[in-house]
């Protein structure tokens, strides 16, 4: 990890990722960002914020919440696109979902609905007024590339998980 990410404190890093984890990479991503979740908590991070898909969201918030029964001041902001995301989701994944939801220190909705814009608006909001963004990005193309993108253009540091994980 480069250390000028670190000139400041990243009190405040927003958490992105893909849906899919791929089988090689579900074996070590959780170890991986537990690591670094603890550095950066360790350099000053008090919140993290996350978008509350299937994959890489949850895993980050469940780790989130791991991390918090040493840790009771750390914070989870939940940014969400809509309040029924979940709708077309199973019932293990709504019931992991709700489980996040019920104990996040905080929780947003873009709409009360789905919109073909919420799930970008959603994004956007992670990244805005956080110090660093923690991704899990693999892909040139879909949400999680985007937020990475936005991130950068923002001139939020970018720690991206996947480039320490094997190809």
């Amino acid at each position: 990890m480069p250390q000028d990410l670190f000139l400041h404190r990243p009190r405040i890093v927003c958490l992105t990722g893909h849906r899919h984890i791929t089988p090689a990479h579900a074996l070590v991503l959780p170890a991986l960002l537990e690591t670094k979740m603890r550095e950066l908590i360790a350099k000053g991070t008090e919140e993290f914020r996350a978008g509350g898909a299937m994959g890489f969201d949850m895993l980050a918030a469940l780790k989130v919440l791991e991390i918090r029964e040493s840790i009771p001041a750390l914070r989870l902001r939940l940014c969400l696109p809509c309040r029924d995301q979940t709708r077309a989701w199973d019932e293990y994944s709504r019931r992991a979902y709700q489980y996040i939801l019920d104990r996040a220190d905080a929780v947003s909705y873009v709409a009360d609905n789905y919109t073909s814009t919420c799930m970008l608006e959603r994004d956007r909001r992670l990244v805005e007024g956080s110090d660093l963004c923690l991704a899990y990005c693999t892909q040139n193309r879909g949400g999680t590339f985007y937020t990475c993108t936005y991130a950068l253009k923002r001139d939020v540091p970018l720690i991206n998980l996947a480039d320490e994980l094997p190809k």
